[in-house]
């Protein structure tokens, strides 16, 4: 993806691991962070993380939104959103609200969807389905 060419909602990113960067540990961030080089051990946020083409992640991430154009290897759970884009790779499970998947996206791992549990009408649903909704979320 070009420089230029960032996503809406991430043109305000705070904070920047540069290509040369090389980082091992725990990130934890308010804003948005953006990686362009190399991360190691877990990511942790409410806020906005892109993850640049040509980067590599070897984490668990949990983050508010993410856009990965780079490799993740690890589980990925965004509250809010979760895009990957054509150049991006995710060896690990994923777990979002909403999901954007671009053609010739590399995935290997389970997606569950979060659901809106403000939104299950318990007086119209059969048991059954109440049993497995109510599992699920």
């Amino acid at each position: 993806m070009p420089r230029g060419n960032v996503q809406k909602g991430s043109s305000d990113i705070k904070t920047t691991l540069g290509r040369e960067t090389v980082f091992k540990g725990v990130m934890r961030f308010k804003d948005s962070l953006k990686i362009d080089g190399k991360f190691e051990g877990e990511i942790i946020s409410e806020g906005f993380l892109y993850i640049e083409e040509g980067a590599e992640v070897k984490a668990d991430i949990k983050v508010g939104s993410v856009i990965i154009g780079g490799v993740v290897h690890g589980n990925v759970e965004a509250s809010r959103k979760l895009e990957m884009l054509a150049t991006g790779a995710v060896y690990g499970n994923i777990k979002t609200r909403i999901l954007k998947i671009a053609d010739g996206v590399v995935f290997e791992g389970k997606c569950e969807m979060i659901k809106d549990s403000d939104k299950i009408d318990i007086f119209s649903a059969p048991v059954e389905e109440l049993k497995k909704t109510a599992q699920s979320v």
